[in-house]
């Protein structure tokens, strides 16, 4: 041992190793790829920023007024979409109709809210025919439920169709929606629903065949019978069960229908 190493074992003791002497056995330090931040001690740590607060002032400016008028027209749309499925108030009367300028036709609800009134009648749907006999003669026939007839129908059928749910009943409404009490159009549409109406019984009564052999369907006849649905049992409400009609016009059908259904 020269005078170097034994300095060295006095400095630190007996079966110690020098502090400045490197492990044999030790790995080499990671480099460092990132420089950290340099912080005090007990300060936390810098976190770098991200989303809205990394743009500049200017942008955070638009981003927020952007913000606002997206939250702004949602809250607009929704008032007023529960303004019109509401009932009638003060609000719907006064503005009624910026409501309806907001909803139609993109927003159009056919519902109502809480369905305070449902309906309460039954509406049958009937017709009847003026047909020509092979012999010159001219009878009228009896009325064909056609409202029964989609019912039964309907009736243990677990796909009914389209046709059999809805046609019909879509056709009176349709009718009863653009024409008065008189039974006299209101609007544009009313010549329209007159026809899409005569053209369902014509061919539903074609289909009963109405006209018989060697007949041929002039004109025909529609008129509702509505009935009161019974109160519950547990109710005081009294209701009359008596069914109550309203009949339209006979209604001419063109010639060249009415020689077709002929055939």
């Amino acid at each position: 041992m020269d005078a170097h190493e034994a300095g060295s074992a006095v400095r630190h003791g007996p079966g110690e190793e020098p502090h400045d002497a490197p492990a044999a056995d030790a790995p080499p330090p990671a480099p460092q790829t990132e420089t950290e931040p340099e912080t005090e001690p007990g300060a936390d740590p810098v976190v770098p920023r991200g989303g809205v607060a990394a743009l500049s002032l200017r942008y955070q400016i638009a981003a927020a007024l952007a913000l606002a008028v997206v939250a702004i027209t949602v809250c607009v749309h929704i008032a007023m979409v529960f303004l019109h499925v509401a009932p009638s108030n003060t609000v719907t009367k006064q503005h009624g109709q910026a409501i309806d300028d907001w909803i139609y036709p993109e927003f159009e609800q056919n519902w109502k809210l809480f369905a305070p009134n449902p309906l309460q009648q039954n509406i049958a749907v009937q017709a009847r025919a003026s047909v020509a006999t092979a012999d010159g003669r001219i009878r009228t026939t009896r009325w064909y439920d056609l409202s029964a007839e989609d019912g039964r129908a309907i009736d243990g059928n677990p796909l009914p169709s389209h046709t059999q749910q809805n046609a019909l009943r879509r056709a009176w409404d349709f009718f009863v929606a653009t024409h008065d009490a008189e039974n006299r159009p209101v609007g544009l549409r009313g010549a329209l629903s007159e026809s899409y109406l005569r053209r369902t019984v014509e061919l539903r009564l074609e289909r009963a065949d109405a006209a018989g052999d060697g007949g041929v369907v002039e004109r025909v006849q529609v008129r509702s019978r509505t009935t009161n649905v019974r109160p519950p049992k547990w109710s005081d409400e009294q209701v009359s069960d008596r069914p109550t009609y309203r009949v339209l016009p006979w209604w001419r059908v063109p010639e060249a229908r009415a020689e077709e259904g002929a055939r």
